[in-house]
């Protein structure tokens, strides 16, 4: 295979060819971006001000199509980004009509994104609602956690939440599907003192459900733990027959971690630990597992002993 071989002088020239080349294309490149050109984007339509005393029902998409003017450099960086992220929409004159239209805001709606960026049309220009009376409901407020405490610390009763309580507002229909509203997650770590602070609700993801409030204090106890063992009679369940049946032994010593404040106060009336006489009669079971079906709250069971009993039917 032949190669060309060029003198120092026509490598020289070449390489000023390509160099002028590049900057020819650099150049254009960066005119032809600085100049204004429209382009298409798909939107989410956010609502404001909406009618207080009634519900709405859009009825058309959330989405919308906008035509925007920019420069090549917006043009550009939104097809990768998807510049704006949303637009709003004003539905102050819900109150007086069923629709609004886009061509009144634009003036409105141009003020929150960038000088250099101009909506030009929207499409659908025209919303149109329907309208149902808006309704109230109040239900439980659900607290989302993470939790994480310093070691031997832990909760030691009962979250309070106020309110516990929040007010929803919406259409009959919607409002019947909610029967509670959920936090925010509310993280914390390294916990080893009382919790008093606020935490926000989850926002409406519907713009025809409103609530207030819009947030709730919380209250958590935190204690440190220590240990205790607690001696409990074992009761036997599932003997419809009546046996006389002898447990050996007939007590399980329950080890638990409980609050400083509960240690004096464990009874072993707090405590319920059963066998079930199923697993003699179904299973032939020559030993019952034993079964703590009640503890004292926020107690964390460590271990039980034994874990099960030998048994004897008198006859």
């Amino acid at each position: 295979m032949a190669f060309i071989k060029l003198t120092a002088v026509e490598r020289r020239k070449l390489t000023i060819f390509f160099i002028c080349l590049l900057s020819a294309i650099a150049a254009w490149l960066l005119l032809s971006l600085s100049n204004k050109y429209e382009y298409e984007v798909k939107t989410v339509v956010n609502y404001q001000n909406q009618p207080t005393n009634k519900a709405f029902n859009a009825l058309q998409s959330d989405t919308v199509l906008l035509a925007v003017q920019g420069s090549g450099w917006q043009l550009l960086f939104t097809r990768l980004r998807m510049i704006p992220n949303d637009i709003q929409v004003d539905l102050t004159l819900l109150r007086e009509r069923n629709f609004v239209t886009f061509t009144e805001q634009l003036k409105e709606i141009n003020k929150y994104y960038s000088s250099s960026q101009k909506i030009i049309s929207v499409h659908p220009d025209t919303l149109y609602f329907d309208f149902t009376a808006r309704k109230f409901k109040k239900v439980p407020i659900k607290l989302i956690s993470e939790l994480v405490f310093v070691k031997q610390f832990g909760q030691s009763k009962k979250i309070i939440l106020k309110p516990s309580m929040v007010t929803i507002s919406g259409p009959q229909e919607q409002l019947d599907n909610i029967k509670f509203w959920y936090t925010d997650t509310f993280r914390r770590k390294k916990i080893s003192n009382d919790i008093n602070e606020k935490v926000n609700l989850l926002a409406s993801k519907d713009a025809n459900i409103s609530i207030f409030p819009t947030a709730t204090e919380i209250k958590i106890p935190v204690e440190e733990f220590t240990e205790k063992i607690i001696s409990v009679p074992i009761k036997i369940i599932h003997n419809q027959e009546f046996y006389d049946i002898k447990l050996i032994p007939d007590r399980v010593n329950i080890t638990l971690m409980v609050p400083l404040s509960d240690y004096a106060d464990l009874q072993e009336d707090d405590f319920e630990a059963v066998v079930d006489l199923n697993v003699w009669k179904y299973d032939g079971a020559t030993q019952l597992p034993i079964k703590l079906l009640k503890k004292r709250p926020f107690a964390r069971l460590r271990k039980l002993n034994p874990l099960q009993v030998n048994f004897i039917i008198r006859k």
